[in-house]
């Protein structure tokens, strides 16, 4: 099986550990353990026996998961090391070579390139700028035929930082049933809007509908690695089956940490406060951008630590990345990345005194070259 090179991914894992100041994450500035967890919390870590964890998750983790899902119970819910895992079992569950899989783009590209490994035909939908990254449903709904096997979404969008409205979830929804075909919505960044209102989930809402989140992006810990995949009884019981051929468990220590972070409670204190840092720096980037005086363009995100900006001078993105990254130890991501140049991606979740140096960097760059 030949398969494409992933190359946010990589191009992020060859260079995000060399620079002085990296704004590729999407996330918000992680928490330590300190920070998160509570002293009579740590000592009971300290004396955990760091064996395998149950595979699927924790029974209370699972259940801790369950309760953001209405109607669901831990049955409806597998673990898993990131919503990386819960994307890839979700194709490799459900798809076949030739099945149709209608898919949201831009996107983070990794369904976009397993999909195309397995040999299923990708049939794009594009948001469009011109909407405000939302899509025409319009056209949306002359992509979806007989044979389309899945319709994938990713809500909160990255890189756009869009959210779909409630009306185009459902029109989207009625599609999926209209085609009998599964919806599969990543939700990594549900918990970041920066109006504080979280987005409707697309669980529940059909019964077909599966859905992935996790702890790395809207909770400021991508150390854990724990993503899940919620859905219909039987589709978890495949996917975890799967599962036993990929990395079989979650860690115990990451398992437990998650349990405690899900408390209803501490997750508001995290989400509070990560919301908090995602409006502050938004507000710095677009005085930033408006310094440059018509050099960028971009339309505020929604949600996500991320901000998807056009520029208007003569430079390859990629090359515009590399120069930048080369020249001023500062790491942005290509719009080529996303099939899209003349764009770059910025991330706003970093400390404020962090993200000021690198745009400084930038701002030096540009006065240079354009």
């Amino acid at each position: 099986m030949e398969i494409e090179i992933f190359n946010l991914e990589r191009t992020q894992s060859l260079w995000e550990n060399t620079v002085e100041y990296n704004l590729t994450e999407t996330g918000i500035h992680p928490f330590t353990i300190e920070e998160l967890l509570n002293k009579n919390e740590i000592e009971k870590l300290l004396s955990l026996r760091l064996g395998y964890c149950q595979t699927n998750g924790s029974i209370e983790l699972r259940e801790k998961i369950a309760a953001m899902y209405p109607g669901s119970d831990r049955d409806n819910i597998l673990v898993t090391n990131g919503s990386i895992e819960a994307n890839f079992l979700s194709v490799w569950s459900l798809l076949d070579e030739g099945d149709e899989l209608v898919l949201m783009l831009p996107n983070y590209m990794q369904i976009w390139g397993v999909a195309r490994a397995f040999k299923i035909n990708v049939k794009p939908f594009y948001l469009k700028e011109d909407l405000n990254w939302h899509p025409d449903i319009e056209e949306l709904k002359k992509l979806i035929t007989p044979k389309t096997k899945m319709i994938a979404v990713c809500n909160p969008n990255n890189p756009t930082g869009a959210v779909l409205s409630e009306k185009e979830m459902d029109e989207i929804v009625s599609m999926a049933e209209d085609a009998g075909a599964w919806l599969y919505a990543d939700e990594i960044y549900r918990g970041a809007e920066l109006s504080g209102k979280d987005t409707p989930s697309f669980y529940g809402k059909y019964e077909k509908a599966i859905v992935a989140g996790g702890l790395s992006k809207a909770y400021s810990l991508p150390g854990l690695r724990i993503g899940w995949l919620a859905g219909p009884e039987k589709f978890i019981s495949d996917a975890w089956a799967r599962k036993d051929y990929t990395t079989i468990a979650p860690c115990i220590l990451s398992d437990r940490i998650a349990a405690r972070t899900l408390v209803p409670e501490t997750r508001a204190k995290i989400l509070d406060r990560n919301r908090k840092i995602l409006r502050e720096n938004l507000s710095l980037v677009t005085e930033w951008a408006d310094s440059h005086k018509g050099l960028f363009r971009f339309i505020p995100p929604e949600a996500g630590g991320m901000v998807f900006m056009s520029y208007d001078f003569d430079i390859n993105s990629t090359e515009l990345s590399n120069q930048i990254r080369r020249e001023k130890s500062t790491f942005i991501v290509a719009g080529d990345c996303f099939g899209m140049d003349h764009r770059i991606r910025l991330g706003i979740g970093s400390e404020k005194i962090y993200l000021q140096e690198a745009l400084k960097r930038i701002s030096e760059f540009l006065r240079d070259v354009v």
